[in-house]
Parts: C-alpha cells; sequence; structure tokens
C-alpha cells in the first residue's frame, strides 16, 4: 500500500496516500483496535453541519479567508451526504471526549478541501485541519453539540414510527371493539373487557411514550457550541456562537439555542441522560406489548390463542409446521438492548469530572444506537405484525364463558363473601355461575341475566342498574 509521510506534535506516521484522513487518526487506529464499530452515520452527519456552519461563521467574522472557507464548506456538503463516511475509521472506544473522532473529521475536511483547492492530501499549509477546519472549535464544544444533533436527527423518525405503531394499535382497537373476552391480572382470569380495550391501551401507552421522547428532545436544543475548552468561549466569541448556531438551526430546520449557561453543557450530558431515559420508557413499554402479543397468541392449540399473528417465517428446525412469534421475539429484544444502552449512557454520565465529561463517545454511540433499533423495532411490529393481526372471536368467547370472573358483578347485589363462596364453587364442580345462584335463589333470573350481561361489564358502572353515560 502506499503512504504519505505526516508529522504531529509527536513524531511522524505513515497514513495511506489514498486516505483522507490523516496522522492523528492514524495513530487513533492503532491504538484503539477495540470493537470494529464505527461512528454512527447521524454523528458524522451533525459533525458536517457543525463544521459547515462554523466555517460559514468563520468566513463571516473573516476569521478565515473566502478560498479556504468555501472549500470546506463544499467539502462539509459531501460529510453530510454521506459520501465520506468510510473515510470515518475511529472505533467508538477511544480516547475521552471523542478528540479522535473530531480529528477524524477535521482531517477528512481538510483533506478534501486541500483536493478541492488543487493540492495534494496531507499539504496542510494550503488547508490546516486545526487552524482552518476547526478554527473557533474545541472537541469540548463540538462532540456534544454533534451528539445532540445527531439525536435530533433521528429524533422525527423515532417518533414517526411509534406514533405509527399507536395508530395501528388503535386501529385495530376499533376493528376489535365488539371482541368479548376474559381481561386478567396477576395471569388470572379477571372481569370481562373487550379485546379492542386491550389493544386501545397498548396504543396509548406508545403514544405516551412518543410523547415523553419529544419532550426530552427539547433539552438538546440548548448548544455550548462556541464554548470552546472548559465553557469561558477562549478563541471564539459571541458574534461567532450567534452565527454558527443560527446556521445550525437553517440547515437542522430546528429552533437551536445558545446554552444558557455554556459551563453546564459542557460539564453535563444530563440532558442526553433525559432523552435517553425517555427511550429507555419508550422500550419499556414496547416490550410489553410485544410480550402481551406473544401471550395471546400462545398455541394454537395449548395456549391462549385469542389472537393470530401473522407467520414471516418457519419456526423450527426440527418441528414441521411450527410457527413463532418472529418479530414481536425480535422487539423483546431489542428493547432489553435499549435498557441496557440506557445503563451505559448514565454510568458514563455520570462519571464525568470537573470541566468536561470524557465518556461523551460511549454515550453518544449508545444512545444513537438505542435510537435507531428502536426506530427499526417498531415500524417492523407494525408492518410485519400488528397490521396483520385477526382475532379467534370463538376462542376469546370460549374461555370468556369458562371463567369464573364474571361473579365480580354480583357483588353489590349479594355480597363479597356469597359471592366468593359462588366463585369457589363454580371452580371446584365446573358449574356454572348462573345455576349456582338461582339454585339459592340469591336473584331471579331476568335480573341476573342484567347482571351477568359480559357486555354489560366491559363499561363503566353497576351491571344490572341503570348507567349515566
Amino acid at each position: 500500500m502506499k503512504t504519505r509521510i505526516e508529522k504531529d506534535s509527536l513524531g511522524e506516521r505513515e497514513v495511506p496516500i489514498a486516505a483522507y484522513y490523516g496522522i492523528q487518526t492514524q495513530r487513533a487506529i492503532e491504538n484503539y483496535p477495540i470493537s470494529g464499530f464505527r461512528a454512527h452515520p447521524q454523528l458524522i452527519r451533525a459533525m458536517g453541519m457543525i463544521k459547515k456552519a462554523a466555517a460559514r461563521a468563520n468566513l463571516n467574522l473573516r476569521l478565515i479567508d473566502t478560498r479556504r472557507g468555501s472549500a470546506i464548506v463544499r467539502a462539509a456538503d459531501e460529510v453530510i451526504a454521506g459520501k465520506w463516511d468510510g473515510q470515518f475509521v475511529v472505533d467508538v472506544y477511544q480516547a475521552g471526549a471523542g478528540v479522535s473522532f473530531h480529528m477524524n473529521a477535521n482531517e477528512v475536511l481538510a483533506n478534501r478541501a486541500i483536493e478541492m483547492l488543487g493540492g495534494r492530501r496531507g499539504d496542510y499549509q494550503v488547508c490546516h485541519p486545526d487552524d482552518h477546519v476547526n478554527c473557533s472549535q474545541s472537541t469540548n464544544d463540538v462532540f456534544p453539540t454533534a451528539t445532540r444533533l445527531a439525536l435530533l436527527i433521528g429524533m422525527r423518525p423515532l417518533v414517526d414510527s411509534a406514533r405509527g405503531l399507536a395508530s395501528a394499535l388503535q386501529e385495530k382497537a376499533g376493528a376489535f371493539a365488539h371482541v368479548l373476552k376474559v381481561g386478567r391480572t396477576h395471569l388470572q382470569d379477571a372481569v370481562p373487557m373487550t379485546l379492542g380495550q386491550e389493544f386501545g391501551g397498548w396504543a396509548a401507552c406508545i403514544e405516551r411514550g412518543a410523547d415523553d421522547v419529544e419532550q426530552a428532545a427539547e433539552q438538546l436544543k440548548e448548544l455550548n457550541l462556541g464554548a470552546t475548552a472548559v465553557g469561558t468561549g477562549l478563541n471564539a466569541g459571541d458574534d461567532y456562537t450567534r452565527l454558527a448556531i443560527s446556521n445550525l438551526s437553517r440547515a437542522l430546520a430546528v429552533d437551536l439555542v445558545p446554552a444558557a449557561n455554556r459551563f453546564r453543557v459542557t460539564q453535563s450530558m444530563g440532558d442526553v441522560v433525559a432523552y435517553s431515559g425517555a427511550m429507555r420508557r419508550m422500550a419499556v413499554e414496547l416490550t410489553k406489548v410485544a410480550s402481551d402479543l406473544r401471550l395471546l397468541a400462545s398455541g394454537p392449540r395449548a395456549g391462549i390463542a385469542e389472537i393470530v399473528l401473522p407467520a414471516v417465517q418457519p419456526g423450527s428446525s426440527i418441528m414441521p409446521g411450527k410457527v413463532n412469534p418472529s418479530i414481536a421475539e425480535m422487539v423483546n429484544q431489542v428493547c432489553y438492548q435499549v435498557i441496557g444502552c440506557d445503563a451505559t449512557v448514565c454510568a458514563a454520565a455520570e462519571a464525568g469530572q470537573l470541566e468536561l465529561n470524557v465518556m461523551m463517545p460511549v454515550i453518544a454511540w449508545n444512545a444513537l444506537h438505542a435510537s435507531t433499533i428502536l426506530c427499526g423495532a417498531m415500524e417492523a411490529l407494525e408492518t410485519l405484525c400488528v397490521d396483520g393481526i385477526e382475532a379467534d372471536e370463538a376462542r376469546c368467547r370460549e374461555l370468556l364463558d369458562r371463567s369464573t370472573a364474571v361473579a365480580t358483578a354480583l357483588s353489590p347485589y349479594i355480597g363479597y363473601a356469597k359471592t366468593a363462596e359462588i366463585a369457589k364453587e363454580s371452580v371446584k364442580t365446573g358449574r356454572p355461575i348462573r345455576e349456582l345462584v338461582l339454585e339459592r335463589k340469591l336473584l331471579d333470573a331476568k335480573q341476573l341475566d342484567a347482571i351477568l350481561s359480559a357486555e354489560e361489564m366491559t363499561t363503566p358502572g353497576i351491571p344490572g342498574k341503570e348507567k349515566t353515560r
């Protein structure tokens, strides 16, 4: 492989001649052969947006010349478009604060700008990674800003996928509104409900999770760009901060604002913790829905089998004809991973010291990974599972008719103790509740029919009595 020689403050290194990255990236490749995981594409895109916004601000303030600044802007556009993703080669587990990833970005942009200006890669007199691409900036304000922007880029698809899933569940709630079934608490028979009510509850849980994510995202819009090393704004300035963040707002079509306290946003990743926590809440709501779908679809002969999930693949290498709830199982696994990502974000955010949190690379990677897989899981659950769910109405009615929990409706008329006796006897003997009540002459047949109406039990009020609507 042909190489070029580059120098930094530690000495010389050979860099692949075709590489757009430079010596500091090469050192990171050598130092961190850890996981094989590379920067999330949204983080790369966010970094390109920051560098473009900064270059334009620096051009406006005449801190860099027009020729270099324009080339950096054009190079940044290519990074934003994903053209150079393959040049971002630093492992996600790297030196603290994201310095290596940041320098990877600076070097790629510098070398691409050099090329645009007619020079050869590595000739940093034409365009320098630090002096020109990184003008008015520090890793300590750029990396947290990139993390926030990357999460905001992924927020809308995440929320949209959640609302799409909630809408699909709500559509099934309407389709199943007439399907009577037995409710279950503690995995034991409970009072009657409709299958539609069950699906509607799930829809509301997912919708509330989406609301949480949107609300938490508001905190991410406060940026410390321009704070530079520790929050003081050294080598930058308020004019630069205002211009750069204004440029980012237009590029992202989001109302971004300078941090009210730059030291807080430089020291703390708490806003990212809050957003990660909202995604964790979404994962908890989602995995419960997936698990419930698996339970209700269990069978087809020896389980609950009240619903039928779409078959997406054969379920066994040894049992012909077996079909598993594969999509719901995948969703469970994704949700557990999201919860694990959040645990990492929390631990790493706590580990910040004094003026900076040096654990930002692992925070960014886990938060962005969680966002990506959560979004994909909800889209798959909607289109490959929920949309095709069918109800087994006969099975729902069969299990409802066999349940003794309908006896609960008798309590307002004959008291809790007598109701409990009848329920226990029904379980013991297998005789219907209605038959036992009539035998003891506790209520007449007409009144009993009204009280034990499953339809009446699915709405608020006391069955058998006129209800206020």
